[in-house]
């Protein structure tokens, strides 16, 4: 049987505010266990919830920016359960009357098609602390730190049908979220972390099967592994003639496969009520507006701004858009060396590669984008060959120089003299007979491959350095004038 993968993904993102959702504690990452909880946030007897302004200013640009109704009345409900590092007993958060409503989130495929996921909400909620189970003597550790900070849960409608399609539509989150500055996105350190809704149905059926929810996945490539894996095991049991069970499961790294952390819980197991010690929110229609105007240019836009103004392809600009640090350092490469197409096939080539064997962000890269627009320059005026620009770049990675300090420094300018290129494939003509015979006797059809030999020689002799345009023009008459 053909079956049908279903995908709902629930996206929690923290937001980059200094103080958490209804206290004045810190939000700093990386401070020392319990250092950063203070009453209000474990909701100790006489404290009282204050609502962060900031938490909602950011809710509502999430929302205008993905095109969703904004709830001018938003309500916080208690969601009561007990879990270890949720010691008051209750999550504060949103239900019925959530701040984003629905929506749509456009995201692009590798093929090169495009989709429309629509959003169902977003809401706020506290965070809550951490549970370590590293280095305790078989005991777990308790962080607060994190209880409080402000999340805005994102949740789709199930409308993705792949792991790829699923990977997209969180890449899409992320690029919003930090392009609007609300969050820096970094799921390496919780800011952005997913459950995913994963279902089975026959091919051409409309009825939802059972779903499993996997829980707190941290990285894209992970939760592209966690649903092929999910989908894997749920058709082994499907076409065993056995039935899913609703629960939640965790996603092993280390064996790529799922298992089971409980059954999964329904609401009404969570007893939410209004809570009572935080009035609704009312947003007026002038706040919604002044936000609205303030927003930057988001990802969709700067792609087709990059397409009509630098003539890009629909797909290099949807690449170079994906993080705002991207699409800033091509712009600045593309001013400074005025080739744009050039500066997106080193940016999407070489840089990219240099950025994924050193593991680091774009920000972080040794080669900045002047020195990049530099050898980009010289590219274009024909100074290096492709071979010799490669060169430049892999020095660049060692230092601040620039081309032209760099191509001094190791002689790197291309051979361009005719007269030196001339002398070059003489001497090759002249010290390989039996190549220029067989050239010579060959059909026509075949002498541009069996060019590559001669080109080959003496671009080693030239140590990559002779003007390959030139070269092969000046190749061809010498050796053609023997036929």
């Amino acid at each position: 049987m053909e079956w049908e993968i279903v995908i709902g993904l629930e996206v929690h993102v923290q937001l980059s505010t200094k103080s958490k959702l209804f206290s004045g504690a810190s939000t700093r990452f990386g401070s020392e266990p319990n250092t950063q909880a203070c009453a209000v946030d474990l909701a100790m007897p006489g404290t009282l919830p204050v609502p962060n302004e900031e938490a909602f200013r950011y809710a509502v640009m999430f929302g205008l920016a993905m095109q969703a109704r904004i709830g001018k009345r938003s309500v916080f409900e208690r969601k009561n359960y007990f879990y270890p590092d949720l010691p008051k007993g209750y999550q504060t958060t949103q239900l019925n009357q959530p701040i984003v409503g629905a929506g749509e989130v456009e995201i692009y495929l590798a093929d090169g098609g495009n989709k429309t996921v629509r959003l169902h909400h977003a809401h706020l909620e506290e965070d809550a602390g951490k549970s370590l189970h590293e280095d305790f003597h078989g005991m777990t550790g308790i962080d607060l730190n994190r209880a409080g900070t402000p999340l805005i849960e994102i949740v789709s409608e199930p409308d993705m049908r792949s792991a790829t399609e699923a990977v997209a539509f969180l890449k899409k989150i992320h690029s919003v979220v930090t392009y609007l500055g609300i969050s820096d996105g970094d799921m390496s350190q919780g800011s952005m972390r997913c459950d995913a809704n994963v279902s089975l149905r026959p091919k051409g059926e409309t009825e939802l099967g059972t779903r499993t929810e996997l829980k707190n996945i941290n990285s894209f490539r992970f939760v592209e592994r966690a649903i092929r894996a999910e989908a894997e095991r749920q058709i082994d049991i499907l076409e065993d003639g056995g039935n899913i069970v609703q629960e939640t499961r965790l996603y092993d790294v280390d064996k790529d496969e799922t298992r089971s952390l409980r059954s999964k819980e329904v609401a009404n197991d969570y007893r939410y009520f209004p809570c009572p010690d935080l009035l609704p929110v009312i947003l007026s229609d002038d706040y919604i507006e002044q936000l609205r105007v303030q927003l930057p240019e988001l990802p969709d836009a700067k792609a087709a701004r990059f397409q009509s103004e630098y003539s890009l392809s629909t797909y290099d600009a949807n690449l170079l858009t994906q993080e705002r640090a991207t699409a800033d350092y091509f712009e600045t490469v593309s001013r400074a060396c005025n080739a744009p197409k050039l500066a997106a096939n080193w940016i999407t080539g070489e840089i990219s590669a240099l950025l994924k064997r050193q593991e680091i962000t774009i920000s972080q890269s040794p080669v900045s984008p002047q020195q990049l627009a530099s050898l980009i320059v010289r590219i274009k005026d024909n100074t290096l060959s492709s071979k010799i620009a490669k060169r430049v770049f892999e020095a660049m990675t060692k230092s601040a120089d620039m081309a032209d300090e760099i191509i001094q420094k190791h002689g790197y300018t291309q051979v361009s003299d005719s007269r030196a290129l001339e002398k070059m494939v003489d001497e090759v003509i002249a010290t390989n007979s039996t190549q220029v015979e067989n050239y010579r006797k060959a059909d026509e059809a075949k002498r541009p491959k069996m060019m590559g030999y001669f080109v080959g020689r003496i671009m080693k002799a030239s140590s990559g350095q002779a003007n390959p345009q030139m070269l092969n023009k000046i190749l061809k008459e010498k050796l053609d004038a023997l036929l």
